[in-house]
């Protein structure tokens, strides 16, 4: 018989701790595979899939002629351009509005031209009528479009009649009416910014027929420098405050001269002075109030549309206001922006305002025991922290100048004021 030696205690641990080791790694690879998540197939993000299918399965068939594309960055969620309660038909009814008609389709009415087809076919393409029928189809490549299935009988009449650009509040409770044109219509056919040598050679009102101090509808005004063959009819503009870039203590550039209008002259009687009736009336006439010739009308056929430029600017006068700091605007106001032309501002460009955050003082942070115990010396010693800016209204620029432009606050959350800033929407 033949004896094998003897373990020893050594020999015995190592072979105990290979076979911990052992199973250890044998536990931990059957738990790593059972954790195994097989890859999805290839497609949307899921986040676009919870949001569309719903949609696309109320299109036609006729209409669903591929899916929207899918993104291959899986971090991105593309918010659907369409409303999820768009209707797959919409007839055009007398006092409608193109910006009401994009809200109901879009999420942003400012995306109207990426989804409007332009048909050739029919006879003024770019404008919608009453009686206009109006369906959401996509494309081959996935892309909603909005087109005309069913024209109006108005097109072929060569009829003026069509949307003006009138925009809806996105209020919590009711939508907002329609407001009328006559709203903003001084705005667009009348000058409302002068330099101050417009201002001094501009034709003026000495004075008003029997000693009155205002003059309304049907009052007779003296006028003077209508030169020798006046035209029959004025714009009488009233010139308030100055249009000014912020500065310190109020010495900012000046672009201009803010000009209100408040009737048409019509002249009856030439000569130095002239003698004009007032029409047309929308506020009270004074002596030194100036007379200009009207420009040509805008188009009112303005599609909403984001700049085509980045846009940085902010709000230097609140029309209708004192001219103060005080000043607020609120849906269906005008203000002026401090940009225009030359930034690439355009009419029917939309714009996002945002109030400018407080700065404050930060008493809480580091060494918050001694501003503490200082009381309110040591809150105005803390920290300066600058909140960030929230965004409160949309504005639809309807009128630029060069450096200027006129916008109408079509939605606002809250009061907007002179300073607030600007920019794409």
């Amino acid at each position: 018989m033949r004896l094998y030696p003897a373990m020893g205690s050594n020999q015995i641990c190592s072979a105990r701790l290979l076979l911990v080791v052992g199973a250890s790694v044998l536990l931990g690879a059957c738990s790593s595979l059972h954790g195994v998540t097989h890859p999805a197939a290839s497609g949307p993000p899921a986040a676009g899939r919870s949001s569309e299918p719903s949609r696309l399965a109320s299109v036609p068939e006729r209409n669903r002629t591929a899916q929207y594309p899918s993104h291959s960055n899986a971090s991105v969620d593309p918010a659907p351009i369409i409303r999820a309660s768009a209707p797959m038909t919409y007839t055009v009814k007398p006092g409608d509005t193109l910006w009401g008609i994009a809200s109901r389709f879009l999420r942003n009415p400012w995306a109207w031209p990426e989804v409007w087809y332009i048909n050739p076919k029919i006879h003024n393409p770019h404008w919608i009528y009453p009686g206009d029928v109006l369906a959401l189809a996509y494309g081959r490549n996935g892309q909603p479009m909005i087109r005309v299935v069913r024209p109006s009988p108005l097109r072929s009449q060569e009829s003026t009649v069509m949307l003006k650009p009138h925009l809806r509040s996105t209020a919590i409770t009711a939508a907002i009416p329609t407001i009328p044109y006559s709203a903003i219509a001084p705005f667009l056919t009348r000058p409302v910014v002068f330099t101050s040598g417009q201002i001094r050679r501009a034709p003026h009102v000495i004075a008003i027929r029997d000693q009155h101090q205002v003059a309304g509808a049907g009052f007779v005004i003296y006028t003077s420098g209508l030169g020798r063959r006046p035209h029959s009819r004025y714009s009488v503009i009233h010139v308030e405050q100055a249009l000014r870039a912020p500065g310190y203590w109020g010495f900012g550039h000046v672009y201009g001269y803010l000009g209100v209008f408040t009737g048409t002259a019509v002249v009856t009687a030439d000569g130095d002075p002239a003698t004009a009736v007032l029409t047309n009336t929308a506020r009270e006439t004074f002596p030194g109030d100036r007379l200009v010739t009207n420009d040509a009308p805008l188009p009112l056929n303005m599609e909403p549309r984001a700049p085509s430029r980045p846009v940085h600017g902010q709000i230097i006068c609140v029309v209708g206001g004192t001219g103060g700091q005080e000043d607020m605007a609120g849906t269906y106001d005008i203000v002026v922006v401090d940009r225009g032309s030359r930034a690439g501002l355009v009419p029917g460009d939309v714009l996002a305002v945002q109030h400018r955050g407080r700065v404050v003082h930060d008493p809480y942070g580091a060494f918050a025991w001694l501003f503490h115990a200082l009381g309110s010396s040591g809150t105005l010693l803390s920290p300066r922290v600058k909140l960030p800016n929230y965004r409160i209204a949309t504005l639809l620029v309807f009128k630029t100048y060069r450096q200027l432009s006129f916008a109408l606050v079509v939605a606002a959350s809250h009061p907007i004021n002179d300073g607030d800033v600007v920019g794409n929407p």
